[in-house]
């Protein structure tokens, strides 16, 4: 089984080159001492750590998994012994507010040190995800009073944050939520109900952890207008910061998963015993407004999975490729040569690879938008990226993740039988990926957001916006004297004239055939993100090419960075046709099937 590597070299050509971190220390003020000799330098550090701590406790994890005792949820073997030495060394805060212990990154740099900790150790990876979605969200809507007592210590790690939203009747229907809080004379409240698929909900790692509860006051309206937001610590906390007694929120049950073993997925019960303590989060009724701060975070935090199980999947492909002897040479015919020298085995690679690298590129771009979103000070600036970054997010969220599945089973594919087997480690990768596409929003959910709230909200404004980008990048491309160059902006031309076709049929539908677009979105959000990731890659060859010709860099990496960016022209974008059928076929094939149709 190889080791896992930290891709470097491509992680810092995408944030220089592409998500434009090398202008940010002078575009932003809050960034200036972001430099790339500084960027460097953490990056050397975050590969050493994820290499040598994370990565050799991946397999033991999903060995061990969780274990659920009587006095609580206990981690695999060198779990607490890694967190402590993960927070020790400032990890946690990467892109934590400087005012609360963090260290103030922006997050183009936070999320390469997020993709190689997920690369690493994806089950691990998950606590840490989570606590930075639960300290923005309390970033957004907590009272000075809880900041002061809470922020600094999830920052660091010293707490952990957990988002606590589905319940056994609601599932993604948050309409549905049951939990309640009742309001207490100190102004606190008091918590009733249960929760499931609480990750990290309860575990040895820290002392403390602080849960963001959505519930129903008594006199909230119905449906999703009625439901706010609380915190709830495991444990209260005293006036000296001290930690108090036990709260009345208590894990009842873990989950026995496909995968991520090593991450505990919970079943929570609050006020079993009288009712838990909390405290209201922001103003009544407005919590799945805050919830959608940590969501928005968790869903490129999701993203990022994707983009990490599928580097980890192909580094452990092409290990075993290169070392793996079987069959003659098709070109000269000699025997017992290495895997990566069949041509099957190689577009398989090239697939993994290509894909993986428009899917980093993309949601490292978002992370750059999201930047200047935030600390930019031009408020138009801010606004423009905003829009932007929010229209990437379901882009990366949903098309990193499938990408991840596809990946992880070619993976599975190149070891042949061997990957079958759970020794070699390929298996696990596909297992791990498998809930990335279903938690913090499925596939499905991904879509309907993409067009629904992103495309709708502006009338398709923002999506030509990035169309015209798009567009001048294909050009660029075009008018290359180089042909592979030319090659690939043809085809991004072509598959962007595409996904503008199935743009305006959304937009022209949508309202007198809502079921139909419905059916169309998950093959909508498909064929934007392909054609989006081809853009990352057409910029990066054209970057690359002309790094070559002015003879900097590495020559081997920016000539891989243009043979990949061919390839996916060639075999990712190619598709971008059949999607667009796919698209605008919307649900005529659905209209006549009666439920009894979907019989046995």
């Amino acid at each position: 089984m190889s080791d896992y590597r930290a891709p470097l070299s491509d992680m810092r050509f995408v944030m220089d080159k592409l998500a434009g971190f090398a202008e940010l220390s002078s575009q932003v003020p809050a960034f200036a001492e972001a430099t790339p000799d500084m960027a460097d330098a953490i990056l050397d550090e975050a590969a050493k750590f994820t290499e040598q701590v994370l990565a050799p406790l991946n397999a033991v994890g999903d060995k061990e998994g969780c274990q659920l005792t009587e006095h609580g949820v206990t981690t695999p073997t060198g779990w607490k012994a890694a967190y402590q030495n993960f927070c020790d060394a400032g990890w946690n805060g990467i892109t934590g507010p400087a005012d609360f212990e963090g260290h103030g990154q922006p997050d183009t740099l936070g999320v390469a040190v997020r993709e190689m900790v997920a690369s690493a150790n994806l089950s691990f990876s998950l606590c840490p995800m989570l606590t930075f979605g639960a300290v923005q969200a309390l970033i957004t809507c907590a009272s000075d009073e809880l900041k002061a007592t809470y922020l600094a210590r999830m920052v660091t790690g010293e707490w952990t944050g957990t988002m606590n939203l589905t319940e056994p009747q609601a599932g993604s229907d948050l309409a549905l939520i049951r939990s309640r809080a009742e309001p207490q004379p100190d102004g606190s409240y008091r918590v009733f109900g249960q929760k499931i698929f609480i990750t990290y909900g309860d575990h040895d790692l820290t002392d403390n952890i602080v849960h963001l509860v959505l519930a129903r006051l008594p006199d909230a309206p119905p449906g999703v207008r009625g439901i706010s937001l609380f915190l709830v610590p495991k444990f209260l906390v005293n006036d000296d910061g001290s930690l108090g007694e036990r709260n009345d929120a208590q894990c009842v049950s873990i989950e026995h998963k496909l995968g991520i073993h090593a991450s505990p997925t919970c079943v929570l019960a609050f006020g079993d015993n009288g009712g838990a303590v909390g405290y209201l989060l922001g103003e009544a009724n407005r919590g799945l407004e805050y919830m959608f701060v940590m969501m928005n975070e968790a869903r490129l935090g999701v993203g990022l999975q994707g983009v990490a199980l599928g580097e980890r999947a192909y580094q452990l492909a092409l290990a075993y490729a290169r070392e793996r002897k079987q069959g003659r040479d098709a070109v000269t015919g000699d025997a017992l040569v290495t895997l990566d020298k069949h041509p099957d085995i190689r577009r398989m690679l090239m697939l993994m690879k290509s894909r993986v690298e428009a899917s980093r590129a993309l949601a490292y771009v978002a992370a750059g938008m999201l930047d200047r979103a935030h600390a930019h000070p031009d408020p138009e600036t801010r606004k423009h990226n905003l829009m932007l970054a929010e229209f990437m997010i379901p882009l990366v969220k949903g098309g990193a993740t499938e990408m991840s599945i596809d990946v992880t089973s070619l993976g599975i594919q190149v070891h042949g039988g061997m990957g079958f087997i759970e020794e070699t480690g390929a298996a696990q990768h596909w297992r791990d990926a498998r809930i990335t596409t279903i938690y913090e929003g499925t596939t499905g959910i991904q879509a309907n957001d993409l067009i629904f709230r992103k495309l709708m909200r502006d009338g398709g404004a923002t999506a030509h916006a990035v169309f015209a980008q798009i567009s001048e990048t294909a050009e660029a491309l075009r008018s290359s004297p180089r042909p592979d160059l030319q090659a690939i902006g043809n085809r991004l031309q072509q598959a962007l004239n595409d996904w503008t076709e199935a743009t305006a049929w959304v937009l022209a539908r949508i309202k007198e055939d809502t079921a139909g677009v419905l059916s169309a979105a998950v093959p909508y959000l498909h064929l934007a993100a392909s054609v989006c990731g081809g853009w990352q890659l057409g910029r990066a060859a054209q970057i690359a090419a002309h790094m070559l010709a002015q003879d900097t860099g590495d020559t081997r990496f920016l000539r891989a960075k243009i043979a990949t960016a061919h390839f996916y022209a060639d075999h990712v974008l190619s598709q971008a046709i059949g999607l667009k059928h796919s698209v605008c076929a919307g649900g005529d094939a659905l209209a006549g099937l009666s439920a009894d149709m979907l019989d046995v």
